[in-house]
């Protein structure tokens, strides 16, 4: 979009107007090295088979391969390629069918006195004696 030969504007005018950022209209991208190029590819082979690997099990597939290789650049190359780890993910907010669950009593009472309200805290502190409890 950028003419780099045009007399009349300038590259700078150019850029307001398209707004666009000087620095991308002269970025040239670097040619990917034939070494990542090997890796992503064993990357992808190995993803096909295992998808719960995430980039330590990849590092550690790459590393017995014989290539010198660190997590970060592996999860720089996953990323790359958009490759993310298979793996179930935490149910913390599922409830179980057969727990009851309690109505919150405070929930449309408006506390405007002292003593209307009581909550108590039960509270473990591990001393060199031993633990003692408060209530």
């Amino acid at each position: 979009m950028v003419d780099f030969n045009n007399p009349r504007i300038s590259i700078v005018q150019q850029c307001k107007l398209l707004k666009v950022s000087r620095t991308s209209v002269y970025y040239r991208p670097k040619k990917v090295r034939r070494l990542d190029l090997e890796q992503m590819r064993l990357i992808d082979e190995q993803y096909l088979k295992t998808p719960n690997y995430g980039s330590r099990s990849m590092r550690t597939f790459l590393q017995r391969l014989g290539y010198k290789i660190s997590r970060k650049r592996v999860r720089r190359l996953m990323s790359i390629m958009g490759l993310r780890a298979i793996y179930p993910k935490p149910k913390t907010s599922k409830k179980h069918p057969r727990h009851k669950v309690y109505p919150y009593l405070l929930r449309k009472l408006t506390i405007n006195r002292p003593n209307q309200v009581w909550c108590a805290d039960i509270s473990v502190l591990q001393q060199r004696r031993g633990p003692i409890a408060n209530a």
